[in-house]
């Protein structure tokens, strides 16, 4: 069984450790071994948030430098900031609305322009997609359901060892029920997002 080494980034308030939970059930729902962790995390809005899921066997949720196969960066510069955990020739799924971190809202330091930051990314990576998660969040009917439109994203592009129907079914267990609705909507949005 091929093994993967996921690690996801954003920023507090866009759902980073919710996805990660959502990715590990999802992976245990469909027989795969998953370990999880939370790397550091100011779960406060604004703050930098990091988690790892490992499937098919690790006995660590560390990841090191150089060792993930799938970047899921839920905010764009937090995304570029985590490149150097991906190793080159991975996958990356990246949020393209961004939240700006206090040190640019603050007008101390300009936030970067977006092909700035998905340029690297696409020359690190095999394969990349960009997609704006926030807007495709409030078209399903709720911008916090951003998160599971870059999963959908991550699954349609096949980068996940399960597809888009196994992480439906996951939204449709785990999550409350007054919530699924939009997260399925924004799940397929994501997915579709990448049709062109």
């Amino acid at each position: 069984m091929q093994r993967h080494r996921v690690f996801l980034t954003g920023v507090g308030g866009q759902g980073t450790l919710t996805s990660t939970r959502l990715l590990a059930l999802a992976a245990m729902d469909a027989g795969l071994d998953v370990v999880s962790g939370e790397i550091h995390g100011m779960a406060q809005r604004g703050g930098v948030v990091e988690s790892t899921v490992l499937l098919g066997g690790f006995s660590s949720p560390k990841i090191s430098p150089g060792e993930a196969d799938i970047l899921l960066g839920f905010e764009p510069l937090e995304a570029l900031r985590a490149l150097p955990m991906l190793r080159r020739g991975g996958c990356a799924a990246v949020n393209t609305d961004p939240i700006p971190p206090l040190s640019s809202a603050l007008e101390r330091e300009p936030y970067p322009a977006l092909a700035t930051i998905e340029a690297p990314i696409r020359e690190w990576a095999g394969k990349a997609v960009f997609l704006p998660c926030h807007k495709l969040g409030t078209r399903a009917g709720n911008p916090q359901s951003a998160n599971t439109a870059l999963l959908g994203a991550a699954c349609a592009a096949g980068m996940l060892p399960f597809d888009l129907e196994a992480m439906a079914a996951a939204i449709e267990k785990h999550l409350p029920p007054k919530i699924v609705d939009v997260n399925l909507a924004a799940l397929r949005l994501g997915a579709d997002s990448l049709g062109g």
